[in-house]
């Protein structure tokens, strides 16, 4: 067993451990641990575990904490395979194809440069559950640690893998078809998509425009990608591309932007392949998984189609955890995690992507008309600063349920509200959606009086 000399509570969250790097769970003296303690967890369960696959984005605390993992992994014995700069997908995808042990991935996605993250995968390719990261945690407190010290021939040994970046740009490109004449621009977020994405698409033959490609180690996601998307669409519009394709820092999400500069989210995306696979009879269980955060709109589009739904909560974990449970091959998330399980163990941005510009080749459709089947519903969501005591009982107070049930019977079906709290935060997220911004207004703001009357504490 593994003892850290930080006492750490509730290290993982929803997607892996994230900190500020080089602070708190992001220290390398930390990162050492937590790669022995995933060692000895490894063993634990009877998992021989000769080789581990790491990758990492462009953060400038890659590298620190990349050697700190590496360290404790070698000094149990360990063979290391080094990715180098790769989405975190293809870090899934490639510890599956070449038979690794394991996974790391160093990346903390769509957060600003200062922070940084460690995320596991198994052999197969699969993010670890929630009950085993808690075993993992549970090994760092542990008063003694077993695991062995070799001195010599008994340590782990690295081996530098580049040639893992082009497996997983023939893989992508294997997936879709033939793109020339259809001009695509590009945003990589100066992330991990920064050393793959032009090469795909470039072997698929689109003509490209490419930016947010040059990562210095402090611009990844800034002002840029998936979450800042306003230079690509402005760019899609000036260049006459017929699509704009927008990856976050680690590549596992995207954003699309239609020929007419307008965004296409991961609700319509969803949408979009997921008919394309039903009206071909290839839809799983004619069913798609989506959260509870799923726009109304998508709810409606995919009931007009007869296409089935599954609702998860929050956070794309769920979303897989659904989709292995039911043998679904579709999910995801409105923030443009798309999990395609024919293809990926996980979100890929990159492969969403590929699929995405297939169908408007096969189908003829633009962009614009293909995401026009859905109706995007007005959404405004207003996070309440509540007791943490207080923010799984909201609804057990009678003012608060009342109001919500006067406000569900006035939409008289045609909108949604959602009141769920916050996983990290003592915050009670109050959500709605309607036909138009002044009715989801009047409904959020609502609630929202209710609420900070009972239990606000600003």
């Amino acid at each position: 067993m593994v003892k850290s000399s930080n006492k750490v509570r509730c290290l993982f969250g929803t997607d892996g451990v994230r900190d500020v790097a080089n602070r708190g769970s992001m220290t390398p003296e930390m990162v050492m641990c937590l790669g022995r303690a995933f060692v000895f967890f490894l063993i634990d369960r009877g998992i021989p575990c000769p080789k581990i696959a790491i990758g990492m984005d462009t953060r400038k605390s890659g590298p620190m904490l990349e050697s700190a993992l590496v360290a404790g992994l070698l000094s149990v014995g360990i063979h290391v395979y080094k990715l180098g700069v790769l989405a975190t997908p293809g870090v899934a995808h490639l510890v599956k194809a070449e038979k690794a042990s394991a996974g790391v991935m160093i990346s903390a996605s769509h957060n600003p440069a200062q922070d940084n993250g460690i995320k596991f995968f198994a052999g197969d390719g699969f993010k670890l559950d929630d009950a085993l990261e808690a075993e993992i945690e549970a090994l760092l407190d542990a008063e003694e640690d077993t695991l062995p010290r070799p001195s010599a021939q008994g340590l782990g040994d690295v081996v530098e893998y580049p040639e893992g970046l082009r497996k997983y740009q023939q893989f992508l490109v294997s997936t879709g078809t033939e793109l020339e004449g259809m001009k695509v621009v590009l945003d990589t977020a100066n992330g991990a998509a920064a050393t793959s994405a032009r090469q795909i698409f470039a072997d698929l033959g689109a003509d490209l425009t490419v930016i947010a490609e040059n990562p210095d180690g402090l611009n990844i996601n800034e002002g840029v990608g998936s979450t800042h998307p306003e230079k690509l669409q402005e760019l899609v519009k000036e260049t006459g591309s017929q699509i704009g394709l927008a990856f976050d820092g680690d590549s596992d999400r995207l954003i699309a932007v239609d020929e007419n500069g307008d965004l296409v989210d991961g609700d319509r995306i969803m949408y979009i392949i997921g008919k394309y696979l039903a009206d071909r009879g290839l839809l799983a269980k004619n069913t798609i998984v989506t959260t509870v955060m799923s726009n109304l709109g998508f709810h409606k589009a995919l009931d007009r189609e007869g296409i089935e739904k599954a609702v998860t909560a929050v956070g794309d974990r769920y979303v897989v955890e659904e989709m292995r449970k039911e043998g679904y091959d579709i999910g995801g998330e409105q923030s443009g995690h798309v999990i395609l399980m024919d293809y990926n163990t996980t979100g890929d941005g990159q492969l969403t992507a590929v699929q995405l510009t297939k169908i408007m080749k096969e189908t003829g459709k633009t962009l614009s008309e293909l995401a026009a089947e859905v109706t995007i519903y007005p959404q405004k969501l207003v996070n309440i600063r509540v007791e943490n005591s207080m923010k799984d009982k909201s609804m057990e107070v009678p003012t608060i349920a009342a109001i919500i049930e006067k406000m569900e019977a006035e939409m008289a079906g045609n909108g949604r509200i959602l009141v769920r709290p916050s996983g990290t935060e003592p915050l009670l997220r109050v959500m709605a959606e309607a036909p138009t911004d002044a009715e989801v207004h009047y409904y959020v703001d609502t609630i929202a009086d209710v609420v900070h009357a009972e239990i606000g504490l600003d």
